[in-house]
């Protein structure tokens, strides 16, 4: 059986990356819904639809968790998917708490990046209203990012003028740490590091994504059953050309060498 990543494009690469850390001995299967991507800057009715549609898919192929690394897919639609399968379903959010336990040390305030559509969601308005008692976080959308991401665009001379435009308005000086709140962001940590002073702190949620993951299928007697063999879809049709495999293992040297 096969632990399943659903994302809406190859975010969710980042999300995967840190499983294969915790639970390098098992087999995945992941899913990019790059026919729809970017999920943040649709509607709300849209993006449910494309969520259900690629889960049912994925259902299919006797998988034991699902992790949906997605921000946006997650404050939008876990909960329903949690009612219509019995296997486990992982959710990732923006890593609010962390964020204002670090920043409130410093004296600081947090920024949560993420897409628009995450941004707007109950889901993180109630998480944030739940836990900034000092009401030390701003949250601001990038969804270019995502779209450099989708290109495997990462030069800086293209990526630091668009952050720069981006983050013009904020005195960067008053934050102590940065939520990467979608999980294409953390491709584009070392530029983002340019950018902000030396002191600030950099966490996205899929580091305790992957810890949870491990978790659930130790209680449930399902780790290590496998021997790490991943395959790769592409809204549906599985992906065996050599071009876009290279790309992906691209994608997880740039992380490792975070």
């Amino acid at each position: 059986m096969r632990i399943g990543l659903f994302d809406s494009g190859i975010g969710g690469l980042t999300v995967l990356h840190q499983a294969l850390k915790f639970l390098p001995q098992e087999d995945y299967l992941f899913y990019a819904d790059t026919a729809h991507v970017p999920y943040g800057e649709k509607t709300k009715e849209e993006v449910r639809e494309y969520i259900l549609n690629a889960v049912d898919f994925i259902a299919k192929h006797n998988i034991k968790a699902l992790v949906i690394a997605c921000n946006t897919a997650t404050s939008i639609v876990i909960e329903e998917l949690r009612s219509r399968y019995d296997f486990p379903i992982l959710g990732i959010e923006p890593a609010v708490k962390p964020a204002i336990e670090q920043s409130e040390g410093k004296q600081k305030k947090v920024l949560v990046l993420a897409t628009r559509l995450t941004l707007q969601e109950k889901k993180y308005h109630d998480l944030v209203h739940r836990i900034d008692h000092g009401e030390i976080v701003n949250s601001l959308p990038l969804p270019g990012l995502v779209q450099f991401a989708e290109s495997f665009e990462f030069d800086e001379k293209k990526i630091i003028p668009y952050l720069n435009q981006e983050l013009s308005r904020f005195n960067l000086q008053q934050y102590g740490t940065v939520v990467l709140g979608c999980t294409h962001f953390p491709y584009f940590e070392n530029s983002l590091k340019k950018i902000f002073p030396e002191d600030v702190d950099f966490i996205s949620g899929s580091i305790g994504t992957a810890r949870h993951l491990k978790r659930i299928l130790e209680h449930k007697g399902q780790v290590n059953q496998g021997s790490g063999d991943i395959i790769f879809f592409k809204s549906g049709v599985k992906v065996e050309d050599t071009c876009t495999l290279d790309n992906y293992h691209r994608l997880f040297k740039l992380l490792d060498e975070l």
